[in-house]
């Protein structure tokens, strides 16, 4: 069986190579500079005064696909669909002169994405905003946390220029998109190969 199991992957890893879009990361423009920890990516940026910092994982980052339902419509040769990774995302700015940072929880509604051609609608929502303690890396349950549910739209629109000002905006959003779906991928190929040597391993 093992034997069957390591075939089984060798030709796999040999498919998803076929189809990796990226041999290496792709750029995420707007001068961010990115560190990858394993499945936890962080893109930093700094600008005047201000320190922003972007961190994402990609695990459980892949939509569950909605065409489960209908499985007897799928033609046997058709391709399967591109699978996109939307990781939530959390964005820090840090300001020079305070012990606070500004954290912003957001997230890749799952209905918006690829509606593309409506409106200009944001592709990622704000879901929860704090200030959490400059270099701490437990948040604080008991820091006052606004839940965007039932915000004044105003002060929504505010928040996310606030984050647009600081280049985090659709563009960003799309690109990042295309980076975690890219590492999601390489990490998958990864874990193949590392499934392959472990089934291999007498």
């Amino acid at each position: 069986g093992d034997k069957a199991f390591a075939q089984f992957l060798t030709d796999e890893i040999k498919e998803e190579k076929k189809i990796q879009k990226h041999k290496s990361l792709p750029k995420v423009s707007g001068g961010w500079e990115l560190e990858v920890h394993g499945t936890e990516a962080k893109l930093v940026r700094k600008i005047a005064g201000e320190k922003i910092t972007v961190t994402f994982n990609i695990n459980n980052s892949i939509p569950p696909s909605a065409d489960e339902d209908t499985p007897e419509e799928q033609k046997p040769d058709e391709q399967e669909p591109d699978l996109t990774s939307t990781p939530n995302f959390v964005v820090e700015v840090i300001k020079d002169d305070t012990k606070q940072t500004l954290v912003f929880d957001c997230h890749y509604p799952e209905d918006e994405v690829g509606h593309e051609g409506e409106e200009e609608s944001d592709i990622f929502t704000i879901r929860e905003v704090s200030f959490q303690p400059t270099g701490e890396s437990d948040w604080k349950d008991t820091n006052y946390t606004l839940n965007t549910d039932s915000l004044d739209w105003a002060l929504y629109d505010h928040l996310m220029d606030f984050l647009a000002d600081r280049g985090v905006d659709n563009t960003f959003a799309d690109e990042l998109i295309e980076l975690s779906t890219a590492l999601e991928h390489q990490e998958y190929i990864k874990f193949l190969e590392d499934l392959k040597s472990f089934v291999k391993c007498q």
